[in-house]
Parts: structure tokens; C-alpha cells; sequence
């Protein structure tokens, strides 16, 4: 059957397992070209994935050969970043006090200039209801231009990098994956809480209910999915900080530094999402 005839469904299929080949045919020239390389990166990858709490073999497929790619090609990165971090040791998953003062005090402004702003009402009206809908005002230290005039979310501030609303429309949830670095913390916050335990987040063992618990803060390079199977909207404020730390200034400079570099990939990330306009 040729492409033109093929159903669409079936396209996709092939293309990603075709991909997957790719990525194992390549793997394998790797070893052979450069295998004390490989060598190096199979330890690193085995001990960055190895830190996630339910292991399958979906997870490691996914880390070495699928969407995790660029995780583990960072992993001796993000290594180095746990330990420079020490003494604070990498939670994985985060209860609001686990962080800093400053920290805190910053996040705790940011949301009543969420409530404030009425940020829900109006990126509501811009909506176009299609699956997962993001807008960003920072990422990555950068600040972003949007349809949403909203200068507290363009300030300089200290811990605080990536400032997003992601928005699940009805039945809408993402795929396992895995974020790339991690300088920073990713902080979920609900800002419409529905009133069901269809609507959560999971991150290796540790399931969040938005309905019980509107904020959630976690290591985004764990694999994790979010879930939206209700009839309604799912709003979260959608922020990335930076890790506790010794070093903070560090962790910004390699914050900004990458953040350079991937926004210009930002399309890439979040291919399966639409930018509210």
C-alpha cells in the first residue's frame, strides 16, 4: 500500500517505528565508532533513569530509544547538577516547604498575580478547545511575547525561569515522557480544581489529584504523564524554578545559557500542543 492511500493512523505508526530504527541503527555505529563514549553514556544513562521510583521496560525504551533521547544525551549534565546541589539532595517529588525561603515568598507572589490578573478568564476567551493548549510569558529565563499584556510575568526574578498556563481541554492527557535538565523544578499549579479524581498527575509512583491537592512540584526529568479525562477544562499556572541549591547563581547562568539554545526548539517540545494566540 502506498503512502498516499495509507490511513493516517497507520503513517504515524510506521514513521515512529521506523524512527525507533533510526535511533538503534545509530546506537549501534556509536558503540562500534566511540565505544568508550558509549561506555560512559551507558553508565550515566543507567544511573539518571534508575532514579525513577516504577521501572518498566516502556520507561527504559522510551529513555534510550524514544522521546527520552535528549534526557539521557544530557544525563552526565544533570548528574553533575545533582551534585552540585547537594547538600540538598534531589527529592523527586517536592512539598511547597521542601524549598527555600526566597523560593517560596517568590511563588507565593506569582500566584496572586495569577488571581489578580484573572489569567483563567482571559486566556479562556482565546481558546480554540483543540486537545492541550500552552502560552508562555517566560521560558527559560526568556521572556516570550503574548496576546496577554501582563508585565509582573516579564520581571527579572530570582529563582523563578519558566512562566506558562497549560490548559487540557476535555479528555485530553499527555504521553509518558521525560523533561530534558534539570536546574529547575517544575512547579504545577491548579487554578480551576474539578471536582473528580479523573483529572491527576503521575510521576513514577506518586499519583497527584488536582481536586485534593491544587499544587505539585516535582523533578520534570522523571517520567511522568498528566491525565485529563473529565468533561471539563484543566488550567494550571505552569512554572519552572530553580533548584534548591549551594550554587543558585550557577544553576541560572546553565538555566539561561541552555534556555538560549532551546527556545529555539521550543516547537519541538511541544509539538502536540497549541499556543493560545
Amino acid at each position: 500500500m502506498s503512502n498516499a492511500v495509507m490511513p493516517l493512523g497507520r503513517r504515524i505508526v510506521l514513521f515512529a517505528k521506523q524512527k525507533k530504527t533510526q535511533r538503534v541503527v545509530v546506537l549501534c555505529v556509536l558503540v562500534v565508532v566511540v565505544p568508550r563514549v558509549m561506555i560512559f553514556y551507558a553508565v550515566c544513562g543507567l544511573i539518571d533513569v534508575m532514579r525513577n521510583t516504577r521501572k518498566s521496560s516502556e520507561m527504559f525504551l522510551k529513555y534510550f530509544i524514544g522521546s527520552g533521547a535528549l534526557t539521557w544525551f544530557l544525563s552526565p549534565l544533570n548528574i553533575l547538577l545533582d551534585v552540585l546541589a547537594l547538600p540538598y539532595w534531589n527529592k523527586g517529588v517536592y512539598q511547597l516547604e521542601d524549598l527555600p525561603l526566597g523560593h517560596r515568598e517568590e511563588l507565593e507572589r506569582l500566584f496572586e498575580v495569577f488571581e489578580k490578573e484573572k489569567v483563567v478568564g482571559r486566556i479562556e476567551e482565546r481558546l480554540e478547545g483543540k486537545g492541550r493548549e500552552m502560552i508562555f510569558f517566560k521560558w527559560y529565563g526568556q521572556n516570550r511575547e503574548t496576546p496577554l499584556d501582563i508585565p509582573a510575568f516579564h520581571e527579572n526574578y530570582k529563582y523563578i525561569m519558566t512562566i506558562g498556563v497549560s490548559v487540557f481541554n476535555e479528555k485530553a492527557s499527555t504521553s509518558k515522557h521525560f523533561g530534558p535538565f534539570r536546574p529547575t523544578l517544575r512547579v504545577l499549579y491548579n487554578m480551576n480544581p474539578v471536582e473528580s479524581d479523573q483529572a491527576y498527575i503521575d510521576v513514577g509512583t506518586t499519583r497527584n489529584y488536582w481536586n485534593r491537592n491544587p499544587m505539585f512540584i516535582f523533578d520534570d526529568t522523571l517520567f511522568h504523564q498528566s491525565i485529563n479525562e473529565t468533561e471539563e477544562k484543566r488550567y494550571c499556572a505552569f512554572i519552572d524554578i530553580i533548584r534548591p541549591s549551594l550554587w543558585p547563581r550557577f544553576q541560572r547562568v546553565i538555566v539561561l545559557a541552555f534556555g538560549s539554545v532551546l527556545v529555539r526548539f521550543n516547537g519541538i517540545f511541544y509539538n502536540a500542543w497549541s499556543f493560545v494566540k
